[in-house]
Order: C-alpha cells, then structure tokens, then sequence
C-alpha cells in the first residue's frame, strides 16, 4: 500500500464519528476532541470514561449499533472495531458522500490510515509502515518517545510565539530563514532542558536581536 502523509487541521466544529467503544474507542474519541471536533459515537455500550463524556455533553452517544444514514454531514468516520463485513455498508455509505473513513486494522476499507504518534505540546511526531507492520511502528514511536521530551514541545511553542516578531524584523524572507535556522541549530533547546531560560532568551537574543527577544521574554513570563 502507498500512502501520502497529510496531517488534518480544522477540525474544529466539524462533525466526526466514531463507531465502536473499549480502549481502542475511547482513543480515537480522545484524540478528536483534543482537535476540538464535534464529535459522535455510535456504540451499544461504552467505556465509563466515554460515558462521562456524553452525560457531560462533551460528546454525543447513539447507544446503538450503525444505520445508514448516520454520515450525512459528516466529515470523517472512525471504526474503531475490526469486523469487514459489518464495515462494508459503513465505507460505502463513506464513498456516496464523500467522508473520510478509517477501520481498525482493515485497510481495504480506509481512505486513510492512522499512524503511531508521538506528541510533545505542538511537535507531533507520526510513523506509519504504510499497513505492512504496524506492530514496529509502536516500537519505533516507543523510541522516539525517549527521545523527545517536554522541552522539545516547549521549544516549538516558543518558537512559534516569535513568528509575528521575526517577520515583521526581518522582512527579506532569505535572511529571516537564516536566522531560523540558527536559532533551530543553537543551544536554546539544550538551555530550556537544563530550565535556564534566561539564558536562552540571552541566545535568542543574540541571534535574532532585542526586539524578537522581547516578545519571546514578554510572552514566556506571562505564560509562567
């Protein structure tokens, strides 16, 4: 199987589906809401945390099985059980309007697969083996999991919070790449691990000048 790697956005407000419950349910729920999606699961029974999250309103449960019609107006649907034959009307409901579909460890009926993710704040991190192996894609994100830290999310988020500030200093679009990647390449990151952060202000101080490191100093001891 070839896959193209995209990474969704907007999702927010937009209708999504779950079918299915027990851990694998609950994760997928999880994640959706973490896009803040408008999110619906479609399940006999569900885990008590799944529970708690439709009495609270935070997610809405048809406490049933799947019926046609289900996905209309809606943008993606998840399978969160492996059955192909109970999935088959579900990814041809999916094709007539046009919504995205994925079933657990069931590619002929996916538009599109999930890979293992590492997530560190905005840094997200995700393996796919393209459906051949999907038990080394754990392996590999368990790897990567020691390898990046909350620091490394910290850092992306800092850097982001500097991106009004370096456009509007550094105009020339050649020369603000410049000084992002010498930021990139710096020690900053080494120096928000060991929790100096007055000493990464002075560094980015030093190589994207006094106005950028104020807003990064403004805006870091605000969000303290």
């Amino acid at each position: 199987m070839k896959v193209y790697p995209i990474f969704l956005n907007n999702l927010a407000g937009r209708r999504c589906i779950v079918i299915g419950c027990g851990h694998e349910g609950e994760h997928k729920v999880a994640g959706l809401l973490e896009c803040d999606a408008d999110v619906t699961l479609i399940s006999e029974d569900a885990t008590p945390t799944l529970q708690a999250w439709a009495a609270d309103g935070t997610i809405t449960w048809h406490a049933r099985g799947y019926k046609a019609g289900d996905l209309k107006g809606a943008f993606l649907v998840i399978v969160a059980v492996t059955n192909p034959a109970a999935t088959a009307p579900i990814w041809e409901e999916a094709q007539q309007e046009g919504v995205l579909i994925n079933a657990l460890d069931d590619v002929p009926h996916c538009t599109f697969v999930q890979g293992s993710v590492v997530r560190r704040g905005p840094l997200l991190i995700a393996i796919s083996t393209s459906g051949c192996a999907p038990a080394f894609s754990v392996r590999v994100r368990q790897r990567l999991e020691a390898m990046f830290t909350t620091a490394h999310g910290t850092f992306v988020e800092l850097l982001g919070r500097l991106r009004p500030s370096m456009a509007s200093e550094y105009p020339n679009f050649d020369e603000r790449k410049q000084r992002w990647y010498e930021l990139v390449d710096s020690d900053v990151l080494s120096l928000i691990e060991q929790d100096d952060l007055e000493g990464a202000r002075a560094r980015v101080r030093a190589i994207a000048g006094n106005r950028v490191a104020q807003d990064f100093e403004v805006q870091t001891l605000s969000a303290a």
